[in-house]
Order: structure tokens, then C-alpha cells, then sequence
């Protein structure tokens, strides 16, 4: 069997390029006789694959030496907890911006450590949009500002970041690396890798040197940012097969005329798709136009009766993992940025077969 066309939200598409360099790689990485998965992360030639791979993020995102940038383990899960006993104390306040399950989880995680004050909510709509920054109800003695950029499972996307008087903390996890982002405006940036960075099992976190050293004593080593960095992410030993890809993708990303030439190609992708949706009496999007993701395109079909045809047949023609997240149904096509314009144009000219078929 070839290649599918895979819409998974991750675990999601890696470029094929990666893929293959990593097949030609994977039991002679560089005449060393081994492959990255079995050689020590102390080795010369594993810390080199480290460094070029945060080297080359830096250059990317166009991140200061202000910041240092960590790759971790945990998932953006683990980051939940990581923020608030890195940069708060018990007493402190935390404001979040509730868009989608992502930030409903990570409000859940940080009111174990910290105060919360959910400053805006979508949730009494399905969290169809972002609120209205004019409308946040902001605390006068935040600690941290805490943001979703894009929400996996709904689909809705800050399509401009917010001005704020607090450092902001940002869950990237499903949108870094898709479009030009100015790293000086937050205080934070993490992600889990397995969207556009990576495999999963990779966590990269990027945050404001300043703000580091203040962790609880609670904090477990493995999530003080400070030590961390002190020991060059490898308090423990780190996931080096996923280090290694991300160094990958980053090159490919680079070879793609970087991250506003991959931007470029997310718009084309999305609008296609978007476009399809709107001009159809049998598709419908449930998330408002103004904060409609590039990344999670989440669509319903006029009759959910057929919901279980459509991904029958898409399966059929090679198009996998469309089906909606469990907890909203419906379907969702997830175009990170190694998801090809040819798998969208092939999305949607079967989505216009089967609703002339069954529409």
C-alpha cells in the first residue's frame, strides 16, 4: 500500500522527506554504526543532533538568547503543571482564556497549585469562537496571562495574540511552526511535538530566561525549567529518536523557505478546504469565520446518519482519520503543515462526490 492521505490530529503526518531520510538513516546514522535510537544522549554526536536542532528552531522562530529552549518529556499535559510551580507561588493568580477542551484542562491542572480566574469564557457556545478581548475580565494582579493559540479538538485559532500588561503563557501545541509568531510577545511558548514538530513523546518549551529559578520546592526536577536548562534538557535521559526528527523537520521547514513560505502554503490549503465547506448546502463549519483554525478544520454533514458512510468511503479512496474528536463527532480534517495541497484537493473533491451522491 502507498502513502494514505492521513488527517489525524495527531499523532499526525510527518514530511515524507523526514520519513525517508530517517528510513536511510535509521541503522548507520553518519557511518557511526549505530542508530540514533541506541546511542548515548551524552555522545558527541548526539549532543551535536541536540544542539543543531535547537539552533535551528531558534533560527526559525527567531528566538533571543533571552529565552532558553527546552525539549522535554510529558506532553503539553505535563506542562499543565510545569507553568504554574515554575512561575507562580501558591497565593498568586493565573488568568486563562477558555476556547476549547485544551484550556479547560489546563484551568483544571492549575487550580491544584495556584489561584485561577478564568477571564473569559466561549464555553455557553460549544466554544465556537474566541472572546472578544474587550470583554475579558482580566484580574488586577495576574501573575501570568494563559492563552490556547489553537484548540485541537474545536478548531478555533487566535488569529492575532493579545496585548497584555503580564506575561503570557501560550499553548502552541497544534500550531507552532505554521505561521511567523513574534516569540518577544510571550513569556512562554510549549508544545507537544507530535502535531507539526515531531513524533510524540516530545515537549518543547521556550521561556523568558528572567523568569526561571523560582520554582516551588514541590516542583519535580524534571519539570524545573531552571535545571533543565542547567543540564541541557537532560536532567533524565530525553526522548532522542523524537529529538532527532524534530532536528529533521526543522531542516525541512528551513528547505520550504522557512516558516512564512509554510504559512503561504496553510492559507492555500485551509481556503480550499474552507471554501468547499462554505459553498455547500450539505457541509456546514461550527466554529465562527474570524476564528476559524488553519490547522483542525472541523466540519458537520447536513444528515450525522451518514457520518459513518462518509469515512467508509473516504477510507476507501485512501483519505484516513477524519472522524471527529469523540467528545463533539462530526468530522475533522487536520492540515499541519507536511499535509500536502494534493491530500486537500483530494479531501475536497470527494467531499463534492458524496454530497452529489447522498446530499
Amino acid at each position: 500500500m502507498g502513502r494514505t492521505y492521513n488527517f489525524s490530529a495527531g499523532p499526525a503526518s510527518l514530511p515524507e522527506a523526514v520519513l525517508k531520510q530517517a528510513a536511510e538513516e535509521m541503522t548507520d546514522y553518519q557511518s557511526s554504526g549505530m542508530s540514533v535510537m541506541e546511542m548515548s544522549h551524552r555522545s558527541k554526536i548526539f549532543v551535536d543532533i541536540a544542539a543543531q536542532a535547537e539552533a535551528d528552531l531558534r533560527e526559525l522562530m527567531g528566538v533571543s538568547d533571552d529565552y532558553h529552549v527546552l525539549f522535554l518529556q510529558g506532553g503539553a499535559t505535563g506542562q499543565f503543571a510545569g507553568i504554574p510551580m515554575n512561575l507562580t507561588q501558591a497565593d498568586d493568580t493565573i488568568d486563562f482564556i477558555e476556547t476549547g477542551a485544551w484550556s479547560k484542562k489546563a484551568i483544571k491542572e492549575a487550580k491544584k497549585y495556584c489561584n485561577v480566574n478564568v477571564a473569559a469564557s466561549s464555553a455557553d457556545s460549544n466554544f465556537d469562537h474566541i472572546p472578544d478581548q474587550g470583554a475579558w475580565q482580566l484580574s488586577d494582579n495576574a501573575r501570568l496571562l494563559h492563552i490556547c493559540s489553537n484548540e485541537t479538538i474545536g478548531g478555533v485559532q487566535f488569529k492575532n495574540f493579545p496585548s497584555s500588561n503580564v506575561p503570557i503563557a501560550v499553548d502552541m501545541s497544534s500550531d507552532i511552526l505554521s505561521r511567523p509568531v513574534d516569540v518577544n510577545n510571550f513569556a512562554l511558548i510549549y508544545a507537544g511535538a507530535q502535531k507539526n514538530i515531531g513524533p510524540a513523546g516530545l515537549t518543547v518549551v521556550i521561556v523568558r530566561k528572567d523568569l526561571c529559578g523560582n520554582a516551588r520546592d514541590m516542583t519535580p526536577t524534571f519539570l524545573d525549567y531552571a535545571q533543565q536548562a542547567d543540564n541541557d534538557s537532560m536532567i533524565n535521559t530525553p526522548p532522542t529518536y523524537g529529538w532527532y526528527l524534530a532536528g529533521l523537520v526543522f531542516k525541512w521547514i528551513k528547505s520550504q523557505g522557512g516558516v512564512a513560505a509554510i504559512d503561504e502554503h496553510n492559507q492555500v490549503k485551509a481556503n480550499l478546504l474552507y471554501g468547499a465547506i462554505e459553498n455547500s448546502n450539505f457541509y456546514s463549519s461550527p466554529v465562527a469565520s474570524a476564528n476559524r483554525s488553519t490547522m483542525n478544520v472541523p466540519f458537520t454533514l447536513a444528515d450525522s446518519a451518514l457520518d459513518g458512510e462518509f469515512v467508509k468511503q473516504a477510507e476507501a479512496r485512501g483519505m484516513f482519520n477524519l472522524k471527529g474528536h469523540r467528545s463533539v463527532g462530526g468530522m475533522r480534517a487536520s492540515i499541519y503543515n507536511a499535509v500536502s495541497l494534493e491530500a486537500v484537493q483530494a479531501l475536497v473533491s470527494f467531499m463534492s462526490e458524496f454530497e452529489n451522491e447522498r446530499g
